[in-house]
């Protein structure tokens, strides 16, 4: 079994290289951009219910569904899950 030590240097090793290009085994995921208006509509909730649902704040979902920015990051894998099955996202979240 490699020590932490050895799994971090490794790991480091292969960010380094994947940035200077090197061909490795990366898996990557982009996920895809999302229209957050129509999601939200697609619940049938408010912004208020919509924001609360799902940890966002009602000016951020403003500011997304307005075009204003983009969402980024997990809140942009959240928002997929939501378009793809918002009735098992939101069953799980309300446990």
């Amino acid at each position: 079994m490699i020590s932490a030590f050895e799994s971090i240097k490794k790991g480091l090793e292969e960010a380094v290289e994947y940035a200077q290009g090197k061909q490795l085994k990366v898996r990557e995921y982009h996920p895809e951009p999302v229209d957050v208006k129509s999601i939200r509509q697609t619940t049938k909730l408010t912004q208020d219910e919509f924001a609360a649902a799902f940890g966002i704040s009602v000016a951020t979902l403003r500011h997304w569904e307005r075009g204003d920015r983009k969402p980024q990051g997990p809140a942009l894998v959240l928002l997929n899950l939501v378009r793809k099955s918002p009735e098992t996202v939101l069953s799980v979240l309300n446990g």
